[in-house]
């Protein structure tokens, strides 16, 4: 459980902790965007490639399963207030070094998340500025987003609103638009006439056959990384027995729209063939249909998309470094607070980090390898998160059945369904071995938890030497 910062740590008298500033169409809307991420955007081209139309099956099984992922992580927040993430209910259940393995992994998802969200803004920049350096707007896009989240956690939440807001008007257009055309039998200027066949006339459904099916599976669960957001605006929500179900309860309807109704929309006026894998298909769709000004607004669409994804990673990781601060498993500059009641020091150095984009277009100048790369990388972190806050309700329901059955928000299927998660998870890993690229990413991760493990052991020591 997370320690309370001491008065003399904390940037002012009584700012000592997170202040609750959230309002409930903040955490709403904070929830939705964390449900859209970059990946759906960006790398869902991809997945229709690889699985054809049953792409539509992929994002609803891995929506299924992490909603029953952030059940989890609800009861187990609300069945303690003093719980302020995910970091200290592992640490609370599991022990000290879940707590630090999942503030720590989560810290190093959001960065690597971000770095994908800077790359993809400066592919989507160049649909308008092609001759524009790589690098350039992923600085301006993280010295933007450090000025904004360095002022209040209450414009955070509003500049995530109006993020996210972009995000469903634009996915609802372009579902309505979808729509219209296909009622309307709307042809392409290449000839393509808008269908709800197309989704089956061209080889079926599973066109690739199951190894197809599996293989979207890869790049599809990035698409949901931040999903957990929620979590971590728990301690800054104001009412959060009545904001956080609200929140998780309406992931699936959230998923059913924002995923597969607008790949649906998508392929049936884009025939599957057509798509462009290292493009977005957002665009590509307005692109072909020879609407090019509504593919700028698309593309405008799609780049706040990553800055919302940026702007919500920037929050967490700062976040994440103040309660490992507040343990003592990371520096304690990280556990200082602004006069605004900020961790302004670890959104610095999150930021620092997040310019690691910027140095991996310059080693890797293909954009769409390089994002996969990331994204992969990101996917296994986040998965691992997933499963530390699925193995903490286990013990939970083990070690305090007494708050369980006082639990108003009990998490439906309870043990068995994490069994099941778990299961799933570790399915996904070995679809990852599947493919060259991802395979890279896959093998590359342990490095991670190899240097994470040996920090652990030393800071163990010194404590004893202490």
């Amino acid at each position: 459980m997370s320690k309370q910062a001491p008065a003399e740590q904390s940037g002012h008298v009584g700012a000592d902790d997170l202040q609750r500033n959230l309002s409930n169409r903040h955490i709403q809307l904070i929830a939705i965007g964390g449900a859209i991420g970059t990946g759906l955007f960006m790398g869902s081209g991809k997945t229709i490639s690889l699985a054809g139309p049953s792409i539509v099956f992929v994002y609803a099984i891995i929506g299924v399963m992490l909603f029953f992922v952030m059940r989890a992580m609800g009861e187990l927040l609300l069945s303690n207030l003093q719980y302020k993430s995910f970091i200290d209910f592992s640490d609370d259940l599991l022990g000290p070094w879940a707590g630090f393995f999942t503030g720590w992994t989560y810290w190093f998802c959001w960065v690597i998340t971000g770095i994908a969200d800077v790359i993809a803004i400066s592919a989507y920049a160049q649909f308008w500025w092609p001759d524009l350096p790589q690098w350039a707007p992923a600085i301006a896009c993280v010295a933007v987003l450090l000025s904004l989240n360095l002022l209040t956690v209450k414009l955070f939440g509003e500049v995530e609103f109006w993020f996210a807001m972009i995000k469903i008007v634009a996915i609802v257009t372009l579902v309505g638009t979808g729509l219209y055309m296909v009622l309307h039998g709307f042809t392409s200027p290449a000839g393509r006439t808008a269908s709800f066949a197309n989704l089956w006339n061209d080889g079926g459904m599973f066109p690739h056959g199951a190894m197809g099916f599996f293989a979207g599976f890869q790049i599809a669960v990035f698409a949901f990384v931040g999903i957990e957001l929620v979590g971590t605006t728990a301690a800054e929500a104001k009412d959060p027995h009545r904001t956080l179900p609200r929140a998780i309860n309406s992931i699936p309807v959230r998923i059913i729209v924002f995923y597969v109704c607008a790949l649906i929309a998508i392929m049936a006026v884009t025939p599957w063939r057509d798509v462009v894998p290292s493009k977005s298909p957002f665009v590509e769709l307005f692109v072909l249909a020879g609407l090019p000004a509504a593919a700028s607004v698309i593309n405008f669409v799609v780049l706040t998309s990553a800055a919302s994804s940026a702007n919500s990673g920037v929050f967490s990781t700062s976040r994440m470094l103040y309660g490992l601060a507040l343990q003592g498993d990371a520096p304690r500059a990280f556990g200082i607070l602004s006069a605004s009641s900020v961790p302004s020091r670890g959104l610095v150095f999150s930021c620092i980090c997040l310019l690691g984009g910027a140095f991996l277009m310059w080693v890797v100048p293909n954009l769409v390898e390089a994002f996969t790369l990331v994204t992969t990388v990101s996917a296994i972190l986040f998965m691992f998160v997933w499963s530390l806050i699925l193995l903490s309700y286990i013990s939970y329901r083990k070690t305090r059945p007494d708050l369980h059955q006082q639990s108003h928000y009990k998490m439906p299927g309870g043990v068995v369904m994490c069994w099941l998660c778990l299961a799933f998870f570790a399915g996904i890993v070995v679809l990852l071995t599947l493919e060259a690229d991802t395979r890279q990413a896959l093998v590359a991760t342990p490095l991670w938890f190899v240097l994470l493990g040996g920090a652990y052991a030393w800071l163990r020591g010194r404590r004893v030497q202490a």
